[in-house]
């Protein structure tokens, strides 16, 4: 018997091709950057290190993926928030992870390492009105995003990113080192801590309006099916991002002779790829930073077009149109400005969106539990805040000390979990016990 329009399953082709678009999303500047700095700090640690750092640097966002395939929308998440908190949630993450910090960010990289290595002078002003016009219109041509990021572009950066690991294979330029500093201490704890500072999780979140409506438009409705696609779409990204840390991590450890004195891993790469490949290593790198960073603006600019124009009821035209003018604006401020001033909201939110995330499965396979949102959300902002503070180094001393002797998870800068959990356990013993099973209020 045929299925119903209405439990259509998603094609194999059309699984692939949003599953590479997914991991084309993700993969930004600071994805293919990182993990070389990091395989290289690991050294002979390296496995166990990123065996931590997968964990949260991909496992986070693909649990993250699945559910929010379980929950059927985004807004899930924050529906049974009471007052203006759901909103205000979304509001700074969609600004977060769009004009104020996600996008600027991913074209002033692109500028750094696409374009300075081979210009003399300043030309950040015309890069990024380029570059933004760009971004724009790949953001109008929404019903052709998967084909463009899905078909065109995620291809050429597998290749690309295949070939400097197939020639740091072939070709290692020194032996692994011993590992350094906390690496070579605790080397699953540190990777887990560093990968959950890539804050994918956050972006998992934010970009789940995207991956929702590029299934939704292949005529997936029925909760079951979009639940079962969203899962296939998180392996394929978790196969692809996984295999990306992998490789790239790998190059770093290996490059230990011709990265000394190297302060981050796009100094790493670029010196490995000029050593390997010569000038056409240079260009090699320019094109994997320029698609990256294209990717992930054209995917959070999406996001904040579909969220700011379905809840404001605005037109999302206007709004892609505003979020590429601010975020052409606040690119030219440079890259160290926008780190500095950006990254505390960052590392806050990324905790309760977490918090959220958790309470949100727990809701959806005990229904006849009262909703926990609001306890977990304003506990781990609590918590979440002092461990944001702590990252940036604004802590006093003594209370930085008092923290870590009587705050668990506190050096690990997740002392926001256990509060967390225990608001959602908590909860869900009085529901039972009292029998005060309650719906969900309305998605705001």
């Amino acid at each position: 018997m045929a299925h119903s329009t209405d439990n259509k399953a998603l094609g194999f082709k059309d699984t692939i091709v949003i599953g590479m678009m997914t991991f084309a999303l993700f993969l930004g500047a600071g994805n293919v950057i990182f993990p070389a700095a990091l395989g290289l700090e690991a050294g002979t640690n390296l496995l166990p290190t990123m065996a931590g750092f997968l964990f949260t640097a991909v496992g986070l966002p693909a649990f993250i993926m699945v559910a929010l395939g379980m929950v059927g929308k985004a807004c899930q998440f924050t529906a049974p928030l009471t007052g203006g908190l759901g909103r205000a949630f979304w509001v700074s993450l969609f600004i977060a992870i769009g004009p104020a910090f996600a996008m600027p960010r991913a074209v002033t990289v692109a500028y750094e390492m696409g374009l300075r290595p081979f210009v003399e002078g300043d030309y950040l002003l015309p890069f990024t009105i380029v570059f933004s016009l760009v971004i724009l219109f790949l953001t109008y041509n929404s019903q052709k995003l998967v084909d463009w990021i899905g078909k065109l572009m995620t291809p050429a950066m597998i290749a690309i990113l295949a070939a400097i690991s197939v020639a740091a294979l072939l070709f290692p330029l020194g032996s692994i080192a011993e590992p350094v500093n906390q690496l070579a201490i605790t080397p699953v704890t540190e990777g887990m801590m560093q990968g959950y500072m890539t804050m994918d999780a956050l972006g998992a979140v934010g970009y789940g309006w995207v991956i929702m409506q590029a299934i939704n438009s292949r005529g997936v409705t029925s909760s079951a099916q979009v639940a079962k696609s969203t899962m296939h779409i998180a392996m394929i990204y978790s196969v692809l991002m996984g295999g990306c840390y992998l490789a790239l991590s790998y190059v770093g450890a290996t490059a230990n002779t011709i990265a000394q004195g190297a302060t981050n891993g796009g100094e790493i790469l670029s010196l490995y790829v000029y050593e390997i490949f010569g000038g056409f290593g240079q260009l090699l790198l320019a094109a994997i930073m320029i698609l990256a960073c294209l990717s992930t603006a054209v995917g959070v600019a999406q996001a904040n077009a579909e969220y700011f124009s379905s809840t404001f009821k605005v037109n999302q035209t206007k709004v892609a149109l505003v979020v590429v003018i601010v975020n052409c604006f606040i690119a030219n401020f440079g890259l160290d400005q926008i780190i500095t001033f950006s990254l505390p909201g960052i590392l806050i939110l990324c905790p309760v969106a977490l918090a959220l995330v958790l309470a949100s499965v727990v809701s959806h396979h005990f229904p006849q539990v009262k909703p926990a949102h609001n306890a977990a959300m304003i506990l781990t902002l609590v918590f979440g805040t002092i461990d944001a503070m702590s990252i940036i180094g604004v802590i006093p001393a003594s209370l930085d000390s008092f923290f870590a002797a009587n705050l668990p998870l506190y050096t690990a800068h997740t002392s926001w979990l256990i509060p967390c959990v225990t608001a959602i356990v908590v909860q869900s013993l009085i529901s039972v016990l009292t029998g005060s099973a309650t719906k969900a209020p309305e998605a705001i």
